[in-house]
């Protein structure tokens, strides 16, 4: 009997008849690398899915757009999706002049939006250092109670909050707007406390050594090392704060307006008229395209590090 008589008789396969790890490699079995390569038809698939739902994205963009541009006579006459003939801005001349007096709820916005960030933010930083790094009796008992009012829906906390607001007198104010929602949030809190648990003891001890308390500590160590994520907060504050309709829709139904309020309020009273509600819209928009233009590297890099989708 041969020896490949033999390698057969007890059940193994002659070396010479294997087949070579780099074969293996190359036809995507075995120990070798699967090739992850899309055919063609494949990538053009994937990228003319892509372009329809950019399309779908845009498109009612697109429709407020040129209908802010148009005047009342032009978009009864012609399709809705028909460019603007001849351009206008009428209609931004009367959601921003005293016909409407749109720019009031701007300008009550942007006061909100400011207030909020830097109480937000402030109230989650001093939350999350004490959180990370001090040590106190219940400490990580008071954290997930805190947290798990992340599981209340915003809706069950408007009737309580419009009562307190209203004994207190606040209804129909700027600081019944605001106060509410001035403290820490339990989701800024949650990833400030990771953050700074990651961050190396050795820099804490060497601040302390040096005669830093927490304050300075917190000012001069901890935070210069966060600033990524401080980013992040700051602009999923804002963008949050900017399109909040519920709560100033009930606190303040009269005055004052933020510009989401005034955007619904221009709906229902110019109801024919949607030259007024879609530039008004454009308005509100404008600053969020700002943003995002000015500030697209630190959006992409929190979707990274927050993990939203």
């Amino acid at each position: 009997m041969s020896s490949s008589d033999d390698a057969v008789a007890i059940g193994t396969t002659p070396v010479h008849t294997r087949p070579s790890l780099r074969s293996q490699g190359r036809s995507g079995r075995g120990w070798g690398r699967v090739s992850n390569r899309r055919g063609p038809l494949a990538v053009l698939g994937i990228y003319l899915g892509l372009g329809l739902a950019a399309i779908i994205m845009v498109l009612p963009f697109l429709f407020s757009f040129m209908t802010a541009f148009k005047s009342p006579r032009d978009f009864a006459s012609h399709s809705p999706l028909a460019p603007p003939d001849p351009w206008t801005l009428d209609s931004f001349a009367a959601v921003l002049g005293g016909r409407i007096d749109f720019a009031s709820a701007i300008w009550t916005t942007l006061a909100m939006v400011a207030v909020m960030v830097v109480a937000q933010i402030g109230s989650s930083v001093m939350a999350a250092y004490a959180f990370a790094r001090l040590s106190f009796p219940g400490r990580d008992i008071i954290f997930w109670i805190f947290l798990a009012t992340m599981m209340l829906p915003s809706s069950v906390l408007v009737i309580p909050l419009y009562l307190m607001m209203a004994k207190a007198g606040m209804n129909n104010t700027f600081w019944g707007i605001v106060i509410p929602f001035m403290l820490a949030s339990p989701y800024a809190v949650f990833l400030l406390r990771e953050n700074f648990r990651s961050i190396p003891q050795e820099l804490i001890d060497a601040a302390r050594v040096d005669g830093a308390g927490h304050v300075r500590t917190l000012l001069q160590v901890v935070l210069p090392i966060s600033r990524p994520i401080l980013a992040t907060l700051t602009l999923i504050t804002v963008v949050s704060q900017w399109n909040s309709f519920m709560w100033p829709r009930v606190i303040a139904s009269q005055r004052p307006k933020v510009i989401t309020v005034a955007t619904a309020a221009l709906q229902s009273q110019y109801n024919a008229n949607w030259t007024y509600v879609m530039s008004a819209t454009t308005i509100a928009l404008v600053p969020l395209i700002i943003l995002f233009i000015a500030f697209q590297k630190q959006i992409v890099a929190s979707i990274v590090l927050t993990g939203l989708k």
